[in-house]
């Protein structure tokens, strides 16, 4: 299996299944002397471990970081950093009526058509469980670039959207609600109605939007490399992510030129902001942000028809311990894959 390496200069590989012994990681090319703060990882990780609150999946698990390699006194040495993150609530005795079946909407077809070999305990590499060693390098790409400022937050949750422009919303509030919604009267319609799902057996998509601020003017390599285009690449690559807009995004298309460019102050600011901070590429000094959108979770406890390995439809009802809506536990993730790429950006414009 190859694709589990992201980056360039600062380059994450990934390793781990959802009911394996451990998930974990090893960052290469994080420069030496930099200071980590091994609670400020304690918490990105808490913000995307299971059984956070009662409208996410109840698996408990303490998501503590093991660091192998490349921190000494508390500094990064230059050499790869190496973690582990072991899995202590397995529950694989959940997962053996679909030993032979394939869930809708799920990864377990393709797996085995691919590779001729599933794990079907949780859906083995395809869990999104996987993106805990995300939340590891993202948070230790964070400490390189403390400057840059990242607030990803809930946004919509199926048909309840919080329209309040990101410049008029406080950041600090994200954490203040399990939903992570920064609009407290949003954020607790957002719950209400996620509890409401879940009392269905059902579950339900959402959208994170992501402001990224103080981010210096030069960070993305055209032609193929477009800051924008490697954003997009790493929103996309994340579990249940099926769409991904910077800027104006889809409204954009349905403006004139008139009305869609922004103007420059003396400064090299721009007095509006549609292109999202990345123009040509490259990264123009003003505020980048986009939206990701995440399908709601395949698995549902509701009974549905399935495809058992000889070909028959047969009927499955969902079982074990899932997300009713990913989207809050999302939020450190997409913070986590944006401070990634910003992070080898960085590196790759100091070679100039």
């Amino acid at each position: 299996m190859a694709g589990n390496s992201y980056g360039t200069l600062y380059k994450v590989t990934t390793f781990g299944e959802s009911h394996g012994e451990a998930l974990g990681g090893i960052i290469d090319g994080c420069p030496s002397g930099i200071e980590i703060d091994l609670e400020a990882i304690e918490v990105e990780m808490s913000r995307r471990k299971p059984g956070q609150s009662a409208i996410v999946t109840q698996r408990k698990e303490p998501d503590a970081v093991q660091f192998l390699s490349g921190i000494f006194e508390g500094k990064t040495t230059g050499t790869p950093i190496g973690f582990i993150i072991p899995n202590t609530n397995q529950k694989s005795d959940d997962y053996s009526h679909i030993k032979d079946n394939y869930r809708p909407s799920h990864a377990d077809y393709v797996y085995d058509q691919k590779y001729g070999f599933r794990d079907y305990r949780g859906g083995g590499r395809s869990s999104a469980r996987e993106t805990a060693s995300r939340v590891v390098a993202g948070a230790i790409a964070k400490q390189m670039l403390p400057e840059i400022k990242i607030n990803a937050y809930v946004s919509s949750v199926g048909p309840i959207h919080l329209d309040t422009p990101y410049q008029d919303l406080d950041f600090s509030k994200i954490e203040s609600n399990p939903v992570r919604c920064p609009d407290e009267k949003s954020a607790a319609i957002m719950e209400e109605y996620i509890r409401d799902i879940r009392k269905q057996g059902d579950t339900v998509g959402g959208i994170v939007s992501c402001v990224i601020q103080n981010v210096p003017v030069g960070l993305g390599e055209p032609v193929f490399d477009k800051l924008h285009a490697e954003l997009g690449k790493a929103m996309l690559s994340i579990n249940a992510v099926k769409g991904f807009e910077y800027g104006s995004g889809f409204s954009g298309s349905e403006m004139k030129g008139s009305e869609h460019n922004d103007l420059y102050n003396p400064d090299g600011t721009t007095k509006t902001n549609l292109s999202g901070g990345i123009q040509g590429g490259i990264s123009n000094g003003m505020d980048i942000y986009f939206r990701v959108a995440f399908k709601p979770v395949a698995t549902i406890m509701q009974t549905q028809d399935s495809l058992d390995n000889k070909g028959n439809i047969t009927p499955m009802t969902g079982k074990g311990r899932h997300d009713p809506c990913v989207v809050p536990r999302a939020v450190p993730i997409v913070e986590a894959m944006a401070a990634i790429v910003l992070a080898d950006f960085y590196l790759i414009n100091k070679t100039y």
